[in-house]
């Protein structure tokens, strides 16, 4: 539901999300420090988990799903020796065994969960079982049955060891748990594994050089709630279509964009493609179509009145 008030604002904030806070809660706060109708993340980092947190504002909500489906990159710190219920800190011990690894062994290990993969989802996901989320069944003790799932990781390489810590960069497709990924790498190990630290620093094109903290955002948001001038919260925001620039792009002619826009398909000349990038004259972002046999229609489109505003203004009121 809107809030009294609220501000329609549009585009997408790549925010540092803190330790210790769920990915809900800090965007409520962002939300909330915008003023701004409606938001949601795109793809939730656990209270233990730290840094890229797309969060998507007013229209851009409707491609959040597109940045859900991207690849990603984290910096893990995996603790061997130990391992728990939940594969990470917060987890109950269910055995401690000896480190006794090579740097052989252990490069050996990361070879064979390289690549295209099967992956048994965790217990503790939001992975939905009749309704309920898996990680509900495993507070109470219930085991639910599991289909390995299809993955790549595409890059799994340590960075650095000392006694029985050891720092990851993991680059991995949509679905890939990497608290599952480092428990497993611990049993091939022998003496188990599970994750002390988790930070991730890549979802699509965007990167953590982009991201803004927390506290820059309290600072600015400051000043902008005593003037009512939000322009300069606003000029962190990246375009609607920041997120799905690496997607093949069509421009359309003025029919074209009046006839998707009216619900209507229109005829193109290229190949069939699932997913394609809508720009209308002048390289306006519409949204994004999918092309079958020549008849191209709409996936999701940006509505008529925030199309009707400048590029400028969607972003600052």
């Amino acid at each position: 539901m809107a809030r009294k008030n609220a501000r329609a604002v549009n585009g997408i904030l790549l925010l540092d999300k803190p330790l210790e806070v769920s990915s809900n809660g800090i965007l409520q706060r962002v939300r909330w420090l915008y003023q701004a109708q409606k938001a949601g993340h795109t793809g939730a980092l656990d209270p233990l988990a730290s840094g890229l947190l797309p969060v998507c504002f007013g229209e851009a909500t409707k491609f959040s799903q597109f940045l859900l489906d991207t690849d990603k990159t984290y910096l893990v710190t995996a603790c061997f020796g130990i391992r728990t219920s939940t594969s990470d800190s917060e987890g109950e011990v269910i055995s401690q065994r000896p480190v006794s690894f090579t740097d052989a062994g252990l490069e050996q290990a990361l070879k064979s969960l390289r690549g295209d993969i099967l992956q048994v989802p965790t217990m503790f996901s939001a992975l939905k079982h009749q309704g309920q989320p898996l990680y509900k069944y495993a507070r109470q003790g219930i085991t639910i049955e599991r289909e390995a799932r299809p993955i790549s990781i595409f890059r799994f390489e340590l960075l650095n060891r000392a006694g029985n810590f050891a720092d990851f960069i993991v680059h991995c497709s949509k679905g890939t748990y990497i608290r599952t990924l480092i428990d497993d790498l611990g049993e091939l190990l022998g003496c188990g594994g599970h994750v002390s630290k988790l930070h991730r620093t890549q979802v699509g094109p965007f990167t953590a050089e982009q991201m803004v903290s927390p506290t820059q955002l309290d600072a600015l948001a400051e000043q902008c709630h005593g003037s009512a001038d939000f322009s300069a919260l606003d000029a962190l925001l990246l375009p609607l279509d920041a997120g799905i620039v690496t997607m093949p792009a069509l421009q359309l002619s003025t029919e074209q964009q009046h006839q998707l826009q009216h619900g209507q398909n229109c005829s193109v000349v290229m190949t069939d493609t699932d997913a394609i990038r809508l720009l209308g004259p002048g390289d306006v972002f519409i949204g994004i179509g999918r092309v079958q046999q020549g008849v191209l229609s709409s996936r999701r489109l940006l509505n008529t009145s925030a199309l009707q505003k400048p590029a400028a203004e969607i972003n600052a009121l």
